[in-house]
């Protein structure tokens, strides 16, 4: 492992020995041809199969419905794009001159994209050798599975605002982003959430415009008197 890749070796708990592999699965489809799209689609394959198996196994007694869904919540591109950023992925991106002018080392799917490559190459340096892959994923997203309950498959609460507010037959919720802070690559998003039924204002903060908007839809389901334990 180079010098160049020594912290973010320590932070996937991983060292590449083939540093050409690694710089692919770091690469931008905006770079040109050679770029890791390949090793993001043999990535995500990975993912699911590491993740649903622990899933099956660590919730013995619950339906496909709810697994399905609990694999869904540690998989998509939200989760991923926050282990990008916890890896410090936006450091080492390879991506052509208009991307990078247009912020695109901070953006989600880049970022989500980068982590299932980086599994995918994983993968190929292991000669195809599962046992790798999975204790370095499950390390990964240790803390996220041990924290996981039966009421993780219960919607988002943007979703349960909007069918909350589409069953009263009132207008859909307006988000509205008021503030970003902080450095490019490690902003804050301060969100406001305006809806029929309350004049207070729900607000949320959070790494990602996603993020807020979802917690201030929280507050205005609380705002509105939903519990928000349940469906709505």
């Amino acid at each position: 492992m180079t010098s160049k890749y020594k912290s973010l070796d320590k932070k996937l708990g991983y060292s590449f020995k083939d540093i050409e592999l690694l710089e692919l699965a770091l690469s931008h489809r905006s770079v040109g041809n050679t770029n890791n799209e390949r090793l993001e689609f043999l990535g995500d394959s990975i993912l699911n199969f590491v993740i649903g198996e622990d899933l099956y196994r660590r919730f013995p007694d619950i339906q496909e419905g709810h697994l399905s869904r609990l694999r869904a919540r540690m998989v998509k591109g939200a989760t991923l794009a926050e282990l990008g950023l916890e890896f410090g992925l936006s450091d080492f991106m390879k991506m052509g001159a208009g991307e990078l002018k247009s912020g695109g080392y901070r953006r989600e799917s880049i970022l989500a994209d980068a982590v299932e490559a980086i599994i995918g190459a994983i993968h190929l340096e292991n000669n195809g050798d599962m046992s790798v892959c999975k204790r370095v994923i499950l390390a990964w997203y240790q803390s996220r599975l041990d924290k996981l309950s039966i009421k993780d498959t219960l919607k988002d609460p943007k979703t349960r605002l909007q069918e909350f507010l589409q069953s009263r037959k009132l207008a859909l919720p307006e988000y509205e982003v008021v503030k970003v802070k902080g450095l490019s690559h490690k902003q804050t998003f301060h969100v406001e959430c305006r809806v029929e039924g309350t004049e207070e204002v729900a607000t949320g903060t959070g790494t990602s415009r996603r993020i807020a908007e979802q917690v201030a839809a929280a507050e205005a389901l609380i705002l509105l008197g939903v519990d928000t334990r349940e469906n709505v």
